[in-house]
């Protein structure tokens, strides 16, 4: 049976049979892929909680008729390490578990720019809002809007998403894209303000420093519509994202 070796985030995990898993992981190389860990529930299992969602894993892997076996895993790092014991900071990394398992469509399609965005996302989310200046919803906006470009569904911001029109514009609607100008705003258009736009455009920049002393209440309402944009294009929307308080 060939073998390929790969670094891998673990994205979710459910129970197959008594004692076995299928693990799906978010690898560096070749995409997302679901394989069957066997045995691992079992007390004497030698992966044990090496192949838990948020674990960071050298993972060996045999190829299957159906699912891929996992054969060895090695753990790097637990992102979870950092997150467990803060509501807000753990269904936000759920969140960007979350939205790389769905936009993760085709099954071992290479993706390096979104593992090695989530595995980013996943270290600043863990230590970068120790001095306050990296709050979880400006790390995971950012996370969010990054990772739906990568998929192809950049929000537009610098003119009317329908008509093409050169903005600025005061509009911002999900559902066409981004910002809209007062012609072609669909009903449900929100207005964020200048502050809002500037945020927005750092979030999807990831420019950390134009961030800085941005006030709470223009923290809040770009959260709010990253949320509904992310929203409107990940079809079901997101289960974890409706999780975090405020959200």
């Amino acid at each position: 049976m060939p073998t390929y070796r790969d670094e891998a985030i673990v994205l979710r995990t459910h129970k197959l049979g008594e004692a076995d898993r299928i693990i799906t992981l978010l690898c560096r190389d070749h995409g997302k892929v679901r394989a069957v860990a066997r045995g691992v529930r079992r007390t004497s299992s030698r992966f044990g909680g090496r192949l838990e969602p948020f674990s960071h894993v050298d993972v060996q892997l045999a190829v299957g008729r159906s699912l891929d076996v996992v054969a060895q895993a090695e753990s790097l790092h637990h992102y979870g390490d950092a997150l467990v014991g803060d509501y807000t900071l753990y269904t936000s990394g759920e969140t960007m578990l979350e939205t790389a398992d769905r936009l993760m469509v085709v099954e071992k399609e290479p993706s390096r720019r979104q593992y090695l965005l989530l595995q980013g996302a996943l270290r600043v989310l863990g230590r970068g809002t120790s001095d306050g200046s990296r709050p979880a919803s400006m790390i995971l906006g950012s996370y969010l809007l990054r990772a739906l470009a990568i998929a192809g569904y950049a929000p537009v911001l610098d003119s009317c998403a329908r008509c093409g029109l050169r903005g600025p514009h005061e509009w911002f609607a999900p559902a066409a894209g981004g910002m809209v100008c007062n012609s072609c705003r669909p009903p449900g258009s929100t207005r964020p303000g200048p502050e809002c736009w500037a945020l927005l455009s750092a979030l999807v920049c990831g420019d950390w420093p134009a961030t800085r002393g941005v006030g709470e209440d223009v923290e809040r309402r770009t959260a709010g519509l990253v949320s509904a944009f992310a929203t409107w294009h990940m079809d079901h929307g997101l289960r974890s994202l409706r999780m975090i308080p405020g959200d």
